[in-house]
């Protein structure tokens, strides 16, 4: 559940504003499955918790850019829809 979550500091409660956030969060998922993606999204999700959006943004980043023009439309209806 947490890997969608951002932590600005460190374990020594440093600062950590230099990060890079899309990195962090692409190295949380890239051994996973399609199974725990697809758990981590549905628990952040029902979490109703604001600090994963910022990983679900850079997942949909993703899986914006390897989207072509139908996908897109798709998406972009779907989230019509939803609003």
């Amino acid at each position: 559940m947490y890997k969608l979550f951002v932590f600005f500091y460190n374990n020594n409660g440093d600062n950590m504003d230099n990060i890079n956030v899309r990195e962090y969060i692409i190295n949380n998922f890239k051994n996973d499955s399609v199974d725990d993606i697809r758990e981590s999204i549905d628990s952040s999700i029902d979490s109703h918790d604001e600090d994963p959006l910022i990983g679900l943004g850079v997942l949909f980043e993703i899986m914006w850019i390897n989207s072509n023009e139908e996908e897109k439309l798709f998406i972009l209806n779907n989230i019509k829809k939803g609003l």
